[in-house]
């Protein structure tokens, strides 16, 4: 197990080292990086996946529905802590629901679980993913338009794909490798600029940033425990499940919020210090998932 555990997470250190060193001394345009590869590189994979006629996307709707109740439900969880502590709701709850299912849940789940996974880990990414860019641009604005929502690229390849799929349209296989190849880039890619953000970590709000390494898994965790109990899930999906739960919140939080000018720097270090904090998380998830014999 403890073999697994290394196999598993050597790769992303390794890779997002390679960006964190390589940003350290060339200071890159992350910016442009982030945008190439959340509008090409990401919604060539989701497509891809989603396209895929072996991939029956009817045995994943209840997965679908679990990363759903994880998402919403971890805002639920964690409205009265932000109440109670008189948190601004905007700046905490928002990271708290939305994890980094891309950055590091796609890379990590396939390193942990095999090519298998994929299907799992993309369709939890768009769940997590399209409520962002609703419910999530909907708390920070509620009056953001909703055409200003469906035209994130990774929405409207999900609906592409979604079409394709259930419409029985098969197609080329060339065209299919091109797509594959193309998505398979943003996997290694996602961790090599999340490599490069871990420079920017700020400890100048570092109560928050650690109080939101423990609730974010937390809630995540105790959310997708029952959900997995009452739920006929297949092993590869509850496994896919555990790891999505207990991820950190995504870097997305910290652009938007600069973007709404939400407390931008606080939620850097919500966003930042959790993700360090999963370097200690993770590796305890994936004992857990390995042990219980999910695969």
């Amino acid at each position: 197990m403890i073999g697994q555990i290394v196999s598993t997470m050597l790769p992303v250190f390794l890779i997002a080292g390679c960006g964190a060193l390589y940003g350290r001394y060339r200071s890159p345009d992350i910016q442009s990086m982030n945008t190439v590869n959340m509008e090409l590189f990401v919604p060539m994979l989701v497509f891809a996946v989603l396209a895929d006629q072996e991939a029956p996307l009817a045995d994943y709707a209840w997965l679908a529905t679990a990363g759903v109740v994880v998402v919403l439900g971890s805002g639920l969880l964690l409205w009265p802590l932000a109440k109670m502590l008189r948190l601004n709701l905007k700046t905490f709850l928002p990271p708290m629901m939305f994890n980094n299912s891309g950055n590091m849940g796609i890379p990590l789940i396939v390193l942990a679980f095999g090519e298998a996974a994929l299907p799992a880990a993309v369709v939890l990414f768009i769940v997590e993913m399209i409520l962002h860019f609703s419910v999530g641009l909907y708390m920070l604005d509620p009056h953001t338009s909703m055409i200003r929502r469906l035209r994130v690229p990774v929405v409207l390849a999900t609906i592409a794909g979604l079409a394709v799929n259930i419409g029985g349209v098969a197609l080329p296989g060339w065209l299919m490798e091109a797509l594959n190849m193309l998505g398979g880039i943003c996997i290694p890619l996602m961790l090599f600029t999340l490599g490069i953000r871990m420079l920017e970590v700020d400890f100048s709000d570092w109560k928050l940033g650690l109080l939101g390494a423990i609730a974010s898994p937390a809630s995540g965790l105790v959310l997708a425990w029952p959900l997995i109990a009452v739920l006929d899930l297949p092993g590869i999906q509850v496994a896919s499940l555990w790891v999505f739960a207990a991820l950190p919140p995504a870097v997305l939080n910290y652009m938007v919020a600069e973007q709404y000018r939400q407390e931008p720097h606080k939620v850097a270090s919500l966003v930042l210090i959790s993700n360090l904090g999963s370097l200690v998380v993770m590796p305890i998830v994936l004992g857990l998932v390995f042990s219980a014999g999910y695969l």
